[in-house]
């Protein structure tokens, strides 16, 4: 893993992966850094959330910061009470998994100010070229554009998460590579990771730069 930047957000589509990556990191991040936070900032209580890894969170010392809501039959569109603990701790590494598109990402207008303000942060979009509405490169900046605007915040960085679920395999990564390259080219951003599942890992170590393996996040029964 590279060197982290206190606060890292991940952005993107629904479904791009960004909350699989988040629970990754943080993991990692744990690693390197005593005091470690993932918060969860979606509104729209999607499928897959970070609350679905808060025991492996809890068992390795990392703080959830999310909202009451979350994984409940209650659909409200509720930030966590604690939101402002990202900014507000200083001494605290965090993982921003940001909502969905720009309206989940309407949410991380409320702390923009003071984010980019500390200026020690990383704003990755994670792009996945098999989801319908970031096929190519052109659709795929017009939703980190959306996502920006949203947000108040503009990218530093690609992750691409190009993936078909359980059953990708490495030939499908390899294929997402030029998808990747056109919008870095088109967004003048670096890929700052290419990510993979850890059991074809192996299988492209030497074919891809920055190269990131994945455990998989899984739902609770």
């Amino acid at each position: 893993m590279k060197e982290f930047k206190r606060i890292t957000l991940l952005c993107g589509h629904y479904g791009s992966g960004k909350t699989n990556i988040a629970v990754n990191m943080a993991l990692q991040l744990k690693k390197q850094c005593d005091k470690v936070a993932i918060a969860d900032l979606d509104i729209v209580n999607p499928y897959f959330r970070t609350k679905d890894s808060s025991e492996e969170l809890k068992d390795n010392g990392i703080r959830l910061i999310v909202s009451e809501f979350a994984n409940s039959n209650v659909d409200i569109p509720a930030l966590p009470q604690d939101m402002y603990a990202i900014t507000d701790n200083k001494d605290m590494s965090v993982i921003i998994d940001v909502g969905g598109d720009d309206r989940g990402a309407l949410a991380l207008g409320r702390i923009a100010n003071q984010i980019i303000e500390e200026n020690d942060y990383e704003m990755l979009m994670v792009i996945n070229c098999y989801r319908p509405l970031t096929r190519d490169a052109q659709s795929t900046i017009e939703v980190m554009r959306e996502i920006e605007y949203a947000g108040h915040i503009k990218f530093t960085g690609i992750i691409n998460n190009s993936n078909l679920g359980a059953i990708t395999t490495a030939d499908d990564v390899l294929s997402s590579v030029a998808y990747a390259q056109e919008v870095s080219q088109m967004s003048n951003l670096p890929i700052v990771y290419t990510t993979v599942s850890e059991n074809i890992y192996n299988d492209l170590c030497d074919k891809i730069d920055d190269l990131l393996p994945l455990s998989l996040q899984q739902r609770p029964v």
